[in-house]
Order: C-alpha cells, then structure tokens, then sequence
C-alpha cells in the first residue's frame, strides 16, 4: 500500500502545493498513490490527535509513505523521531521529497532521519528567532503591525468563486459539502456568503 500524506497546519493554507509535490515525483518514480491522508492541523499536535495517528497505527510492513518533507510529520526533533521510529520498527517505508530522504531499515536512514529533523527544528527556531527580533524592532520603532483596525481583507479565499457558491446554494447544496469542495472549513463558507450580500 503507497500512502500519501499532506499536512497544513491552518485552512489558510492549501494542500495543493504538496499534493501537486507527491503526485509529481510518484509519475517520476513510477509509483500509484493508494491512498491520501489530507490533514489541517497544527504539527504540535501528537499523533494520536491527528489523522498521522490512524496511519501509524494502519501501515504495515512494506507500506510506503510519501510526503513533502519531514516537517509535516511533525514540529519537533523528539516528535519526528518517535513517528520515524515508529513506522521503523512495523518496517513501514517513508519518501520525502525536499529532503530527498528514503526511511528503509537500513542504519544510515535512521541516522540520516535524525540529523533532518534535527536540522529542520534548528532552522524553524532560527526562522521563529529572527521574525520576533524582526517584529521587536519594528514595535521600537513605532510601526504599528498588523491590518488595521477594522478593516478587513480585500482578497478572499473564496474570492473569484461567487457565482459558483451562489449556484450550490440555489441547489440547496450545505455550506459544510461547499466547505469541502473549496477546501476551506464551514465557517469560512457562511462568512464569505454573510459578507457578499
């Protein structure tokens, strides 16, 4: 079984970019997505919590796993470690593809695993470290952060797709099956349809 496996942390961002990743590389290599696990969920969040859970617990010896790269398993060295660990010890196969990493059951995977996410909690630290001295100096210096007061967003993003809305609803379509064909979460729905009246 070849699982593909896509995570954002928000609906304000899409799994499009990842799906179009996996879907590139597997024609590349030949390989039949067999199925997908699509989640919208914090990577802090334990395993157990999300969708990665069920997967975990699914996947057997052989599987293979293919995702964009190791962040999306989850936020922290210790965490991607586990997960790794985890999917090692029931011999489940894991492909990245910006880190360009095969987990197998080899000793140099293993190690290498651990050097990424390793790498990756170091580079997500300095990122985080740099924004907030970046926003500190901006505060010193009297900018006021953020959209103003008040104002919102002119660019949704439900934005262009109006019509289409409009037409489900006529066809007496829920705002939760609209929810689902834009990607977006139920309430991003019914506020686009209260704020395009």
């Amino acid at each position: 079984m070849v699982y593909g496996y896509v995570r954002v942390s928000t609906d304000r961002q899409t799994i499009d970019n990842q799906r179009f990743e996996i879907k590139r590389f597997c024609s590349k290599k030949n390989i039949a997505i067999d199925q997908w696990i699509e989640e919208t969920i914090s990577g802090t969040q334990l395993p157990e919590k999300r969708l990665l859970g069920s997967l975990l617990a699914e996947a057997k010896a052989g599987d293979l796993i293919v995702c964009s790269e190791l962040s999306r398993l989850g936020r922290s060295m210790f965490m991607i470690m586990s997960i790794l660990n985890q999917f090692v010890i029931n011999g489940v196969r894991i492909w990245t593809i910006k880190d360009n990493y095969q987990l197998g059951d080899d000793i140099q995977a293993k190690i290498l695993a651990f050097a990424f996410g390793l790498a990756s909690e170091i580079e997500r630290d300095l990122i985080a470290q740099r924004t907030k001295e970046a926003l500190a100096r901006k505060r010193s210096e009297g900018i006021k952060l953020g959209r103003p007061l008040g104002r919102k967003s002119d660019h949704l993003k439900l934005s262009g797709h109006e019509t289409e809305i409009r037409s489900m609803i006529d066809e007496n379509i829920s705002k939760c099956a609209i929810a689902r064909s834009f990607g977006v979460c139920r309430q991003t729905v019914a506020s686009f349809l209260k704020n395009s009246q």
